[in-house]
C-alpha cells in the first residue's frame, strides 16, 4: 500500500537532499524538515481520547493521544528522520534497529536490536530514508510483527520500484509512505538517481 506524498515543500527539500553540493549540516536539516511533512500522513491513523481544557474564556473540548506511537529508525540513516517526527509528535518513543547490507548478497544483517517493551496495541513507524532493494525494510517489518506489533507503517524519502515491490509482496498489509519513486537500482543496489548514501551524507562520512 504505497502512498507518494506530492507537495511543493517535499519537492523543494528533496531537491536539496539530492544535490551533491549540499553539505552534511544542510542535508541533516532538510531531512528533518522533510520528516515533519512525512509525519502527518504517516501518523494519520493515531487514535485520540476526548478531553476538556480551560481556556482563558471558558472550557473547550479537545483531544489527547490514546497511545503514543513508537518510532523505529533503521540505523544509522533512519536517525535523520526521528527528530522531525518528534517535532510534531513529542510523545513518541524511540526504539532502534541496527541493520547493515551485505554488499556481496545485498541481504540485511542485523547487528543491534533493542526495541524495548513491545505491545500489540502500540502503533510503530519504521523510518529508513532509502527504500532500495527492500531487504532491510522487509526484515524490519517481519521482526516487529514477530515481536507482537500489529499496527505498522513505514516511511522513506526515496524508493526504488524493486524495493516497493519486494515489501508489498512480503507485507501487503503495511502502508508505505515516500516522497518519490525513482527509476531503479544500479548493479550495487543503489537507487538511481537517488541521493547517495543517506547515512554518509547526513553524518559527513562520504
Amino acid at each position: 500500500m504505497l502512498t507518494v506524498i506530492h507537495h511543493p515543500l517535499t519537492r523543494v527539500h528533496l531537491t536539496r537532499l539530492r544535490d551533491r553540493a549540499t553539505d552534511a549540516e544542510a542535508f541533516a536539516r532538510h531531512l528533518r524538515l522533510l520528516a515533519r511533512l512525512l509525519a502527518f500522513p504517516a501518523l494519520q491513523g493515531l487514535t485520540v481520547n476526548p478531553v476538556e481544557v480551560e481556556t482563558p474564556l471558558g472550557r473547550a473540548e479537545g483531544a489527547e493521544l490514546a497511545v503514543a506511537p513508537v518510532l523505529v529508525p533503521i540505523l544509522r540513516a533512519g536517525l535523520g528522520l526521528v527528530d522531525g517526527f518528534r517535532d510534531v509528535c513529542p510523545e513518541a518513543r524511540v526504539w532502534h534497529l541496527g541493520l547493515y547490507r551485505d554488499h556481496a548478497t545485498l541481504s540485511p544483517v542485523p547487528y543491534y536490536t533493542a526495541p524495548g517493551r513491545l505491545d500489540a496495541g502500540t502503533p510503530a513507524i519504521l523510518l529508513d530514508p532509502m527504500l532500495a532493494t527492500g531487504g532491510s525494510l522487509t526484515y524490519a517489518i517481519g521482526y516487529l510483527k514477530q515481536a507482537g506489533v500489529r499496527q505498522l507503517a513505514a516511511v522513506s524519502v526515496i524508493a526504488a520500484p524493486e524495493g516497493v515491490a519486494a515489501v508489498e509482496r512480503a507485507h501487503p498489509d503495511v502502508p508505505l509512505y515516500t516522497c518519490a519513486v525513482d527509476r531503479g537500482l544500479d548493479e550495487r543496489g543503489y537507487i538511481l538517481p537517488g541521493l547517495g548514501d543517506a547515512g554518509d551524507r547526513q553524518f559527513g562520512t562520504w
